[in-house]
């Protein structure tokens, strides 16, 4: 594996985490204050918005889907306010339409879930056109599969003959499949 070169953080540590995923929240937010950064976190899209108006960051981690709405709207925000601010777009549920998306608003890099510290830390400090590292531990693709068909499941209001249908399978392998334990 090849070595990338980092960026150091630099004078400004700030760090805005959008998320509404509180356990996970704190602990990202531990984590990244034990790696230097100075993080301060919001839990809602109007909380995010209120703090890259008020304080923009140097860097933000910002979750793509949120109770009370877009993520999207938060980056565009912070792009306004600090131009050159680096910024990470989290998903549960990565897709190539919603990573051009954010992209195409200003995110510096594109982050599936379950994304750890050190993923984070490489994809704000990467230089330049660089890539950061490949992740340690990425989903298999039978947990994407997985994932993905949670998360129709759960827009469909959990109505397996709906979810069935909008997935283009049998509502009785759609059972089978939502009866088993999530993959790793």
């Amino acid at each position: 594996m090849v070595e990338r070169a980092l960026n150091d953080i630099g004078e400004d540590t700030s760090l805005l985490i959008v998320d509404d995923d509180e356990p996970f929240l704190r602990r990202l937010a531990r984590a990244m204050e034990k790696r230097g950064f100075t993080p301060e976190m919001s839990e809602t899209v109007a909380g995010g918005k209120a703090i890259a108006t008020a304080r923009p960051p140097a860097y933000a981690v910002i979750d793509l889907r949120l109770e009370d709405g877009n993520g999207l709207d938060v980056v565009e925000v912070l792009r306004e306010r600090r131009p050159e601010s680096k910024i990470v777009v989290l998903t549960g549920y990565g897709a190539i339409a919603t990573a051009v998306a954010a992209v195409k608003i200003g995110a510096t890099d594109y982050l599936s879930k379950p994304a750890d510290a050190n993923d984070v830390t490489n994809a704000l400090l990467a230089t330049g056109d660089e890539l950061p590292p490949p992740p340690e531990n990425p989903m298999s693709a039978d947990r994407v599969r997985w994932e993905h068909i949670q998360r129709v499941y759960e827009l469909c209001d959990r109505n397996v003959s709906e979810t069935a249908r909008r997935l283009n399978m049998h509502r009785r392998t759609l059972q089978r499949i939502l009866a088993k334990r999530s993959p790793r």
